[in-house]
Order: C-alpha cells, then structure tokens, then sequence
C-alpha cells in the first residue's frame, strides 16, 4: 500500500514560492534615462528624451507610436547596435556601455535575437544556412539539426534548400523568425516583423511569434504602429515626440 504524501513544511513551501517570484520577476532588458540627440545641420535635434523601460522575464511589450516618434532609435539602443546620447541599457544584467563591441557581439549571439521588417536574409545562403548561421557562429556542433527543427517548426520543412529569392515574403520572415529562435534568446526585439507583408502572410508570421515567445519562454519587446498587433501584447509603451506617454 502506498504510504501517504508527506506535508511539505510551510517554511519550505514559502521558499519555493519566494524563488518562483523571482524567476517571474527577472528583469530581462532595463534602460534607464535613455536620450537621444543627433546633429542636424547648425542645431541639435532630439530623437529621444528619459525613457525609463524595465521588462520581466516571458514578458511580451509593444512599443508603439507614429511615425518619427522614436520607436526604430530606441529599438536599436536597446539591442546595443546604437549608442545613447544619455542613460543605460541592461541586458541579462550587463550593462551595455560598460562593455566593447565585440562584447556587445557576443552578448547579443547569445542573449538576443532579430526580427526586422526587411528579412535580413544573406541572400547567397540557402533557408537552412541561414538558419544554421548563428549556431555555427557560435559554435554549436548540431547546428544543423536545431536548424532543420526550427525550420520544420515554422512550417518550412520543405523549403530547406531554397535561397531568399525563392522563397515569399512570408517565408522569408519565417526564415527569419527561424533563425532568431533558434539560439533560444533570452530577448526577441522585433522591428515592424510584418511592415513588409501582405495581411494574411503578416497574420500567420505574428501567430508564429506569439506562439514561439510562449513555448521558449523568451521576452518579446516588439515596435509596431499597428494597433490591433500591439493589443495581443502584454503591455504597450506609447511614444510621441520621443517620450513614452503612456
């Protein structure tokens, strides 16, 4: 006969949930009075003024706001690929301006991954090379099975040895969505992921994100100016004039 289930003791149970809190709570990706001024012409112009953003682990946050409002800039500062005229970015807890490029390289190998509104695909790589690219970059000896996975997860396992040019918009964004999976980042940053596509390829590759960023987990912060894209969010971070307003 079985014996019966021992009581987990109630310091121990509180523990447990202390330690669940704190792995609900990590703070992905900080920035921290981030601005943003460049030179044009004989005056000085403001891109961006500070923005204050913190995003928790599995976290899923539009940034969104018309045109010219700051939206790309801010997604670049928060990748690392530009740098703030003030302020600081935290990514998995590494401070952005304390590192050098070729750090902020490694950190975004192996924290970050891409999806842009004009694919980003090498065009003389096939699909599975490009997807293969970043693990192989990084060293991974089964590049090439997690590439073929990823692949067959987007749909695309018949499309392997197609180049770019081949392929449709839609499976060009899967192709990217593939490769940015697939190292299993920590954060996806994600510029107009469907800007570039018509509205039922635009549906099935945003379908594709949501249920990716839930399976793995990763941290989703995406820029849109579609409305009804930011409402399947979690949050939405409104900018205007280069200030979150909302």
């Amino acid at each position: 006969m079985l014996g019966a289930a021992k009581a987990v003791p109630a310091a121990a149970m509180a523990t447990m949930d202390a330690n669940q809190r704190m792995i609900e709570t990590t703070t992905v990706l900080e920035a921290r009075g981030i601005g943003k001024t460049v030179k044009s012409g004989d005056r000085d112009l403001v891109i961006l003024r500070d923005i204050d953003l913190a995003v928790t682990q599995g976290d899923a946050v539009a940034v969104i706001g018309a045109s010219g409002s700051g939206k790309s800039t801010l997604l670049a500062i928060l990748a690392g690929l530009d740098q703030p005229s003030t302020g600081q970015v935290r990514i998995d807890g590494a401070d952005l301006s304390a590192l050098d490029e070729d750090a902020r390289a490694e950190l975004r190998g192996r924290a970050v991954g891409f999806v842009f509104q004009s694919f980003q695909l090498l065009p003389a790589l096939t699909a599975l090379e490009n997807v293969m690219l970043p693990l192989e970059i990084a060293g991974d000896p089964a590049a090439e099975d997690a590439a073929r996975a990823m692949l067959e997860r987007v749909g695309l396992a018949e499309r392997l040895q197609h180049y770019p040019k081949h392929l449709s918009g839609g499976e060009q964004q899967r192709v990217a969505l593939a490769r940015a999976f697939v190292v299993r980042p920590k954060l996806l940053l994600a510029d107009e992921p469907t800007g570039s596509l018509d509205a039922e390829s635009g549906a099935g590759v945003i379908q594709l994100i949501f249920d990716l960023n839930r399976e793995s987990g990763t941290t989703l912060v995406m820029v849109t100016h579609d409305e009804s894209l930011a409402q399947r969010c979690k949050r939405i971070v409104r900018l205007a004039a280069g200030r979150i307003v909302a």
